[in-house]
């Protein structure tokens, strides 16, 4: 049976982040809603208002978040691999609900999966810029210059408009299958505390088959030297 260990894996800011990502990415989205008439809660100008702050709030953390990124190398967690890629899928589909072994084991360097690691990178480079872009040319689409207003060559907002609402519903998509997933660690809610306290109980390595392998072919040269 392996052991496991306490280990401290997301540091002060990546906490942070990830909860003031999570809570303007809600409030991005019920004041998104409200402004396409889904609903009536804070009043259209209200809503339009508290979401321009909210944009720009995501806006200044993404900044934030880049640069914490590339100084501290953690942008290499999300670089694809397609090692256990179709295990990863399998587990998913299947073994998670056979109490399968996890195909992918979680370190310090490698806090993400293989499938993790594509839809996270999607997700930083394709829907949040998507987002963000289209976002900021609903803002300015009109600006003032001078005395008059000085309108971008945008004939017609209703693309950005389809592309902004179906960034949402795949941003809001991701949400809801995060949030199935973070019940899927050792206790239902272990990968919450994680993300609250930093610490996370890791399969301890010294106790993986592949450090065991290691080990004998160590034991195996040794002998032979």
């Amino acid at each position: 049976m392996s052991k496991h260990k306490k280990v401290y894996v997301y540091q002060g800011f990546e906490r942070f982040w990830h909860w003031n990502q999570a809570l303007l990415i809600f409030l991005l989205a019920f004041t998104g809603f409200e402004i396409h008439s889904s609903y009536e809660f804070f009043g259209f100008e209200t809503a339009v208002d508290i979401h321009n702050k909210a944009a720009w709030g995501f806006i200044i953390l993404i900044v934030f978040a880049i640069f914490w990124h590339i100084t501290t190398g953690e942008w290499k967690q999300y670089i694809p691999t397609t090692q256990n890629l179709k295990a990863q899928a399998e587990f998913y589909l299947f073994g998670i609900f056979r109490n399968a072994p996890h195909p992918t084991k979680k370190t310090i360097i490698s806090k993400l999966n293989p499938l993790q690691r594509l839809v996270y990178l999607g997700l930083k480079l394709l829907v949040i810029p998507v987002m963000v872009i289209s976002g900021l040319l609903f803002m300015f689409y009109r600006y003032p210059q001078g005395d008059s207003i000085a309108m971008i060559n945008i004939d017609n907002l209703e693309i950005i408009a389809l592309v902004h609402t179906a960034g949402a519903f795949v941003l809001l998509s991701f949400v809801v299958v995060h949030l199935y997933l973070i019940t899927t660690g050792h206790t239902v809610t272990s990968n919450l505390q994680a993300m609250i306290t930093g610490w996370e109980e890791l399969e301890d390595e010294d106790d993986s088959p592949e450090h065991d392998v290691n080990s004998e072919k160590t034991d195996t040269n040794t002998s032979g030297s």
